[in-house]
């Protein structure tokens, strides 16, 4: 539902997670840095995630997202991030 959800956002890319709980999608579309998209999510959107550059120089351009969440509060926080990425 996560990756479904992220794909379906223009801008974002993501791939299926191959056993982890976090997802990291691609988000270099946005020409911003994956710090200030991070700080953008968890200011304009109440979501947390973290920048790609939190797990080495080549995250640039990517976002963590922990899916060990219920399914509503992960559909909420798509909901929120959509229409966040929507303003810029």
């Amino acid at each position: 539902m996560l990756v479904a959800a992220l794909n379906a956002m223009p801008g974002v890319s993501c791939r299926v997670p191959g056993g982890a709980f976090y997802v990291f999608p691609n988000v270099s579309s946005f020409g911003r840095t994956s710090d200030w998209l991070a700080d953008y999510l968890l200011n304009e959107a109440g979501v947390a995630v973290l920048p790609g550059t939190s797990f080495g120089d080549y995250g640039e351009g990517y976002l963590r997202l922990v899916f060990a969440n219920s399914m509503d509060n992960l559909r909420l926080a798509c909901e929120r991030i959509a229409a966040a990425l929507a303003r810029l």
